[in-house]
């Protein structure tokens, strides 16, 4: 018989490892913010800022004590962290590196290929020119090759996704880990070799393949608390949902436990593996903060809507892609977390002309009440957010608050 983790214990392991059980007031050093990124695994980055961009989202969710330019420091000054791709673009801790030489290798054929059909066919060509431009001339910026694409044959526009052909190189060779990102201006890349952006004694260390897939899903399990092998492989986005299952079923590894993880009403247990630190220690820890987060839609802990649902009975999508008529709620909208419970959904932007916080639309979920804590608890968190991000004020569109 398995053991058994109750849908409660479960929610606050999970918060847990991702840095939201913690209070949220405590004074955070730039070590600090180093030591959060490297307990929730990465951040991802994105360049969407109809209120701020969600890397700094993400962090000032677990900490109003953030300051982005601790964040830029840790990237573009201490090297602590590194630019490069989980599911999407993220800040990583730089100790991992040598096991994301593995992603770069197994990246290599499959980027080509696909790029070769939808992005920019014959960049490849340009590998040469970008590579030995940046060694001479050092760090560059997509628009700094422009130039020199101006001759080669035009392609019909395909969007924001019609890069010429020196960008799309760029991006081929920060995604295989040539180049690397050393800074950001605006929210554009500014790239350079990766031995002169990453410490040396991280860029020469290697480990064996065996040694990688280990780490990938003893890491992704520590990040999670208790996951399947398609919730391990999937975190990191590293590595298959069959190398994670060959992991996690391998004989004589003694240090995993099966568990049923109790899910929400109306769904059964799933089954995952843990370990028994987790084990023993899920009915101990503290409650979380019962104050209202407003949760960024890339933030890890609910990047994976299946195990959103199953974990805490919350149903989310982001409508940015949707057409602004089939859109059930808005091009950008929020969770809203409070304590252990996701409690509904907030629409709002930042209007800087203006200097408004404005909320467009507030939708609560089934059975929970507006009251007048629950009001407070909000206003205060809108207010939190304000000051962060410099608004003047808070407001509220009339028929703010949907059924």
């Amino acid at each position: 018989m398995n053991e058994v983790l109750t849908n409660i214990e479960a929610r606050h392991v999970f918060l847990d490892r991702q840095g939201l059980l913690q209070s949220p007031r405590a004074k955070q050093s730039r070590a600090d913010l180093l030591s959060l990124i490297e307990k929730i695994g990465f951040v991802q980055v994105d360049s969407i800022s109809t209120v701020e961009r969600a890397h700094h989202m993400i962090m000032f969710s677990r900490n109003q004590t953030y300051r982005r330019e601790n964040l830029v420091h840790l990237l573009e000054k201490d090297a602590s962290l590194f630019e490069n791709w989980t599911h999407d673009a993220s800040l990583i801790p730089t100790v991992f590196f040598p096991y994301w030489r593995h992603r770069f290798e197994r990246s290599r054929v499959k980027l080509l290929e696909r790029w070769k059909t939808w992005r920019r066919e014959g960049f490849e060509d340009a590998f040469s020119m970008v590579r030995e431009q940046i060694r001479e001339n050092g760090s560059a910026m997509s628009r700094d090759f422009l130039a020199m694409d101006k001759d080669r044959p035009k392609k019909q526009s395909g969007g924001w996704w019609d890069w010429h052909p020196s960008k799309t190189a760029l991006e081929y060779l920060w995604r295989t880990g040539e180049l690397a990102v050393s800074a950001r201006e605006g929210f554009q890349k500014r790239y350079d070799l990766a031995e002169r952006v990453i410490p040396e004694h991280l860029f020469d260390k290697r480990v064996d393949e065996e040694e990688f897939i280990d780490w990938a899903c003893r890491s992704a399990l520590s990040r999670l608390g208790m996951a399947t092998p398609g919730e391990l492989a999937a975190f990191w986005a590293l590595i298959s949902p069959a190398e994670a299952k060959i992991w996690s079923e391998t004989e004589g590894r003694s240090d995993l436990i099966e568990v049923n993880v109790e899910c929400v009403k109306g769904m059964g247990p799933r089954r995952c593996f843990t370990t028994e630190g987790v084990l023993n220690n899920a009915s101990g820890l503290p409650a979380p903060p019962a104050r209202i987060r407003v949760i960024s839609p890339f933030d890890p802990v609910i990047r994976d809507r299946q195990r959103l649902s199953r974990l805490f009975g919350f149903e989310y999508r982001i409508e940015v892609f949707v057409p602004a008529a089939k859109r059930k709620y808005g091009y950008y909208v929020f969770p809203l977390l409070e304590g252990d419970r996701f409690i509904g959904r907030i629409d709002m932007k930042h209007f800087r002309d203006d200097g408004d916080l404005r909320v467009c639309g507030l939708w609560l979920e089934e059975k929970v009440k507006f009251g007048d804590l629950r009001q407070t608890k909000l206003a205060q968190e809108l207010e939190r957010i304000r000051r962060f991000i410099g608004a003047e004020r808070v407001t509220y569109l009339d028929g703010y608050l949907k059924s």
